[in-house]
């Protein structure tokens, strides 16, 4: 012991020791609290990316309520591309799948004046119908899916 410090007796309290690391800040969220995290870094449970995937695929449904179907998953899209890599595939395959059907649907009512579009409308809404179905089921599994025939506009 050095001449400075008394020694110490039995039952008498000690100095914490110094810290080893700053105290964090006094705002914001806790380290690891969720937040963004690294890029490829998923900050989201796989149930829960499982179940945006499925709401991405099927959220066109709330976007089709003020008549923009890719809406939804534009929504679903801009929230949850950072949190996980997984639900960013799923909701830009659902964005580009939903801009496609529409261009579709826009070039069936110019075909309507010749008839053929009353078919082609039909069938376009058929199919994305079951599509959107069928990739929502591969994401709720945690399963990757593409959507065939879908321009990749967005990526």
């Amino acid at each position: 012991m050095t001449q400075d410090q008394p020694e110490p007796t039995y039952g008498s309290p000690t100095p914490p020791p110094p810290p080893s690391e700053p105290p964090p800040p006094a705002y914001g969220p806790p380290a690891g609290a969720g937040g963004y995290g690294a890029p490829g870094v998923s900050t989201m449970s796989p149930s829960d990316e499982r179940l945006w995937g499925l709401l991405a695929h099927l959220s066109w449904i709330a976007g089709s309520i003020v008549a923009i179907a890719p809406l939804g998953p534009l929504v679903v899209f801009l929230v949850f591309k950072d949190r996980s890599p997984f639900l960013r595939r799923h909701a830009l395959e659902a964005l580009n799948f939903w801009i496609t059907v529409y261009i579709g649907l826009a070039i069936s009512v110019v075909l309507m004046l010749i008839l053929v579009g009353f078919v082609t409308f039909a069938v376009i809404g058929i199919a994305a119908l079951v599509l959107s179905i069928i990739a929502a089921l591969a994401a709720n599994k945690g399963e990757e899916y593409r959507y065939p025939f879908t321009l990749r506009l967005v990526t």
